[in-house]
């Protein structure tokens, strides 16, 4: 799969680049994308929640009223998840929401997300990016040079740029990755996956 290699501007370089078959043309795997978003999205939750038990609630351990004769049920303590301000039954504890998975299946989903990305035309390769100082007017002129601004946008790196990074962080729709951390949950999030020049290469190293 051939794709043309555009300036930072929009304008085509005249040259063309090739998407390696094996990753951008495959059939995707859409149980391996399920996987994959859902370990994301289950590592990016806290886990702390947490309510109080029976045990740990403060309060008086009296014994509230007479046993018979009121008419009413039987209680011994206010601390009782029956009443207001009582414990809670099976409330939620602090867990670990993580969960493993192997390395094929989650390099399995990361292409299946870059193979549909480039059958929706969402995969855009531009000239390596590199800005003098942070400029955030710089990142905006880029993604209207190609046509981005009003999509989410996703751009990948060969690695981490600090310029590149500080001008883009404040733009409500883009993010900025490494090909190294290209994950499937962002892939999919982007209306379009801009990918510099020398990310191809990184990227068809790490999943080949």
């Amino acid at each position: 799969m051939e794709i043309a290699v555009l300036k930072n501007s929009g304008e085509d370089t005249g040259r063309k680049v090739n998407l390696s078959d094996d990753i951008f043309g495959i059939e995707p795997n859409d149980h391996a994308i399920y996987l994959d978003v859902k370990q994301y999205l289950a590592n990016q939750r806290q886990g702390t929640h947490k309510s109080k038990e029976r045990n740990e609630i403060a309060g008086s351990t009296k014994k509230i009223k007479r046993q018979k004769g009121t008419g009413t049920a039987r209680a011994g303590s206010i601390k009782s998840p029956v009443f207001r301000g009582g414990g809670r039954v099976f409330g939620p504890q602090p867990r670990d929401y993580s969960f493993k998975l192997n390395k094929k299946l989650k390099t399995l989903a990361r292409k299946s997300a870059l193979a549909y990305k480039a059958k929706d035309n969402g995969v855009v390769v531009l000239e390596d990016l590199s800005f003098e100082a942070p400029k955030t007017k710089e990142f905006i002129k880029v993604l209207n040079g190609l046509s981005v601004a009003d999509k989410k946008t996703l751009l990948v790196l060969p690695e981490s740029n600090k310029n590149v990074v500080l001008s883009g962080r404040n733009i409500k729709n883009a993010k900025i990755t490494t090909a190294d951390s290209l994950n499937t949950y962002d892939v999919l999030n982007a209306d379009s996956l801009l990918i510099s020049e020398s990310s191809i290469e990184k990227l068809e190293n790490l999943l080949k």
